[in-house]
């Protein structure tokens, strides 16, 4: 179908969502064990609160996982807003696919490595490639 194309990244991005998800989940829960955390004990707060009782990596895979519930929010409605009204083909498809490569790259970094240089810089490569595809929604939906 025309303009579909950009939905092959969405369902990527989403995908990968959920290989952080376990990820954390997979490294988080051991964690709490090892730092004999009692969960059932635990009331309010947010996963920064074991910033303090985890390690560092461990809580940098949440990070991570939280962080993709942030600006690609924003990406999910432009690319299928894009998609619904068929202009999610060509130079707007390249431009999901490099937003998502760099939140996938962006994603490794923070978890394996978490140098704050890099992940800037990867940060400021998406939100370009997300202001792009912004741009060309408001122009696509108001026309030129």
């Amino acid at each position: 179908m025309i303009g579909m194309e950009i939905l092959k990244p969405v369902a990527v991005l989403a995908a990968w969502t959920m290989v952080m998800f376990l990820w954390m989940y997979f490294t988080r829960v051991p964690a709490m064990k090892k730092a004999r955390i009692d969960v059932g004990n635990l009331t309010g707060g947010t996963g920064r609160a074991l910033d303090d009782l985890l390690p560092g990596k461990v809580q940098w895979i949440a990070h991570n996982y939280n962080h993709l519930h942030e600006a690609p929010t924003v990406f999910y409605a432009v690319a299928l807003s894009l998609a619904m009204i068929g202009q999610g083909d060509g130079l707007n498809a390249m431009l999901g696919w490099a937003y998502v490569g760099l939140r996938i790259v962006h994603s490794l970094v923070q978890a394996l490595w978490n140098r704050i240089t890099v992940r800037f810089l990867l940060f400021v490569l998406s939100s370009i490639a997300l202001i792009a595809l912004v741009v060309r929604l408001v122009l696509a939906v108001f026309g030129r």
